[in-house]
């Protein structure tokens, strides 16, 4: 979750070539990984997306199955860490209220009690279980440079090696995403080269899973750090298979903002989606209709925070009540049942005999 930022912010690309698959994959084996790298963010995913994808990956500046499907995230935030008693019933409830994807919050144990691999491993057989897709985070990033207990992108990566015996074979699945909201609004023009090692060594380590980075600035970017380097942080990934998290609370207030933000990705081939955002905020009032709106408009994901157990002033973004699903907040109501909403736009992974 977002912390007050101190200023703010001012088509969908569907075809990925079906045919002549076999003649491309037997061309593109013989290219060495520095052609590969030589290439653009929309020929470059196409061309490793070809070679190697075993999983969820980016082709076309798009999320994609492994079959090629493609796959838009429609779910919502559960704060597992600080709630691992909860996790069980809030999985089966977020998906009985249509959810396809759920993001989990773990800790690297720098912060709050470490999440071990055995509890990475039954976090993503629980989604599993539930047909949901696992967007798994470390949040002991949250707001490094800014807030003195916070720790590096580097220090998550650790952490992710650490436990990738659960995240193998997985990569159906899982979706790892780094390190939430890295750097507040001290220091972040270090987010370009911080990402961009984590990434490479997560890689060097054989985790092969889609990457999601979040935006530095308490996730919302209103620098523009993330949107001015996300091309080269995409091209330092040997997989080309990064997908970047923008995180939308008082900056995006308006539609304007949140449409130009969205596009000027969309517009150059590279894969984004909205890794949290509420109805309101203390930081200002995000605009949530056009949130959902311009994400539904370009196919992009969304993820909503949070299913319950908020405090600290933020209460409000709780969705269920005491994690009761019979009792959505007027957020809960809006995000699962409104328009443009999970309800109505959520379609499950293929992978789960899904569309």
């Amino acid at each position: 979750m977002s912390a007050s930022p101190t200023a703010g912010p001012t088509g969908r690309t569907t075809a990925r070539p079906a045919a002549r698959l076999g003649l491309l994959l037997s061309l593109l084996a013989l290219l060495p990984l520095s052609a590969l790298l030589a290439l653009g963010p929309r020929q470059a995913t196409a061309a490793h997306a070809a070679v190697a994808a075993t999983g969820l990956h980016v082709s076309g500046g798009r999320l994609v199955e492994a079959n090629g499907n493609d796959f838009v995230v429609r779910g919502v935030n559960h704060a597992h860490t600080w709630y691992p008693s909860r996790t069980t019933a809030a999985l089966s409830d977020i998906k009985a209220l249509g959810a396809n994807t759920v993001r989990v919050v773990l800790s690297t144990g720098d912060q709050w009690t470490r999440n071990d691999a055995a509890d990475v491993a039954d976090v993503v057989a629980q989604c599993k279980r539930n047909k949901l897709i696992c967007v798994l985070e470390a949040h002991d990033t949250t707001g490094y440079g800014e807030q003195g207990a916070a720790v590096t992108l580097s220090r998550a990566a650790d952490y992710w090696i650490s436990v990738r015996t659960a995240l193998t074979g997985q990569e159906n699945y899982v979706i790892v995403n780094i390190g939430n909201e890295p750097y507040g609004n001290t220091d972040y023009a270090r987010w370009t080269a911080d990402t961009k090692a984590a990434v490479q060594k997560l890689r060097a380590a054989g985790i092969q899973h889609t990457l999601m980075v979040d935006a530095p600035n308490w996730g919302q970017d209103w620098s523009f750090t993330m949107r001015d380097n996300a091309a080269s942080v995409f091209a330092a990934d040997s997989s080309r298979n990064t997908v970047f998290s923008i995180h939308m609370y008082g900056v995006f207030d308006t539609a304007a903002k949140v449409g130009s933000y969205l596009r000027s990705f969309t517009s150059a081939g590279l894969p984004i989606l909205v890794g949290e955002f509420g109805d309101m905020h203390s930081d200002g009032n995000p605009d949530e209709d056009a949130i959902m709106a311009t994400t539904r408009s370009l196919g992009l994901g969304y993820l909503g925070w949070s299913w319950s157990g908020n405090s600290g002033g933020v209460e409000y973004l709780d969705m269920a009540a005491d994690f009761r699903a019979n009792a959505l907040t007027s957020w809960g109501q809006r995000i699962f049942k409104g328009a443009d909403g999970i309800a109505a736009t959520s379609r499950q992974a293929s992978v789960y005999g899904g569309r």
